[in-house]
């Protein structure tokens, strides 16, 4: 399954199984991540479509879990309304959600950094305190987000050498190491498993929702961890693990999930320039560049 959808694809998929909402204008998000594309319905619902396979087992995880998740945490998330079947246009399930108002983070700017990051820290907490009874278990499902570290082995050791001299072998080598050292011991608790800046919305500066659980699952919540690399720096970073308050176990395995990323992303010359720009700012941000 690989299907490219656009704006009248949607509003076909729409007319065809949600015939009250074929007079909304329909219009892609600029920024729609990389899991599904998303589309704006009307003023107040957005359409989430599954990019491939690989993905379209997370919309009925989303419809489930959602709304179960959503009151118990202190800013909005995605609230699906509806749930649109497979058909001869779109081969999987997809979604229509309730529209959240914000900017991504990766497109907005914050002044008061530190607050920001007390208050993702406090979202997490939250989603770390609900009873995980029943939830989904991390593997295959959540891309290992939640699960064992070493999965990934053999490809950030090889990553590791593609870099060569852009990064220091060595200290990348050790830091790998002691992520790969530990394992979470305790009982598995809710993770996002995709906190990066796109699934962050910013109103007024502030943290004001976070979206897209599709890696969602229950187990080792270090890979939330990553973004104290991948976009918090000194003060903020600092007051965003503090926060959290996990043992040092769990923070390098955070680092660790942020090095696996950007390992696998700077030598790869068919991502976009931008893309290995990026890792090689983590990869500093990590002391491994």
């Amino acid at each position: 399954m690989a299907v490219r959808a656009d704006a009248a694809l949607v509003q076909r998929l729409i007319a065809a199984q949600f015939p009250q909402w074929a007079n909304l204008p329909v219009t892609p998000v600029a920024h729609s991540g990389w899991d599904n594309q998303t589309f704006h319905l009307g003023d107040a619902m957005s359409v989430r479509l599954p990019r491939g396979k690989h993905y379209a087992a997370q919309v009925e995880k989303e419809q489930h879990w959602l709304p179960k998740l959503a009151p118990l945490l202190p800013l909005p998330i995605p609230a699906p309304i509806a749930l649109g079947a497979r058909s001869e246009d779109f081969p999987a399930a997809w979604s229509v959600y309730r529209w959240l108002p914000g900017d991504a983070l990766a497109q907005s700017v914050v002044q008061a950094r530190i607050q920001f990051a007390r208050d993702l820290a406090h979202f997490l907490c939250a989603l770390y305190a609900i009873d995980a009874t029943g939830g989904p278990e991390a593997g295959v499902q959540s891309f290992h987000r939640g699960g064992d570290l070493t999965v990934y082995d053999a490809q950030s050791r090889e990553a590791i050498n593609a870099c060569g001299a852009s990064i220091d072998v060595a200290a990348a080598t050790r830091m790998w190491d002691a992520a790969c050292a530990s394992q979470w011991r305790k009982p598995p608790i809710w993770l996002h498993g995709d906190i990066v800046s796109g699934n962050l919305l910013v109103e007024h500066g502030r943290l004001s929702a976070v979206i897209d659980f599709g890696t969602c699952a229950i187990g080792d919540p270090a890979c939330d961890l990553a973004i104290a690399w991948t976009w918090f720096t000194g003060e903020d970073r600092a007051a965003f693990l503090d926060a959290l308050a996990f043992d040092e176990d769990t923070v390098a395995r955070g680092r660790g999930w942020a090095l696996w990323k950007a390992l696998i992303t700077l030598p790869d010359e068919t991502k976009p320039a931008a893309q290995r720009d990026d890792a090689r700012q983590v990869l500093r941000a990590l002391g491994v560049a």
